[in-house]
């Protein structure tokens, strides 16, 4: 897997679960580019956005609901994890003083070619490894 940037878990709550609208709409158009394949996101991210919305989200969010969710997002590219990826979340802990689930997210995304990560939860103008994090709702 190759090319693309990569999107953060909190794109996807933006886009499904959030009060702010102009959030919400940019956080909907990355999502509907993810789904085009213009982007790319890992396990991780797609698990963390389940719980979001099983345990934090509205009431309306129900297993039901959740599983339609996923399956209109099966088309985006994923990128699984193995043993070589949590040990490069160990190095990205170790070389930049991340929290281990933050490190998973920068191994996925170095491992998928991707340029970027938009993402809120980092720090804007940072590189990791190569990879360049973009706060796309700035």
């Amino acid at each position: 897997m190759s090319g693309g940037d990569f999107l953060d878990t909190n794109v996807f709550v933006y886009a499904f679960q959030f009060n702010d609208r102009e959030k919400q709409r940019v956080a909907r158009e990355l999502v509907e580019a993810a789904v085009a394949g213009k982007f790319v996101i890992s396990v991780q991210v797609l698990s963390e956005f389940a719980s979001t919305l099983l345990h934090k989200a509205s009431p309306l969010a129900t297993p039901e609901a959740v599983i339609a969710i996923l399956d209109d997002l099966s088309p985006v590219r994923l990128v699984t994890a193995d043993g070589e990826l949590v040990r490069r979340a160990v190095e990205a802990r170790a070389a930049y003083g991340l929290h281990f689930y933050d490190g998973m997210i920068i191994a996925a995304a170095e491992r998928a070619g991707c340029a970027r990560i938009l993402s809120e939860d980092f720090n804007a103008g940072q590189e990791y490894f190569g990879v360049l994090v973009t706060n796309p709702f700035l």
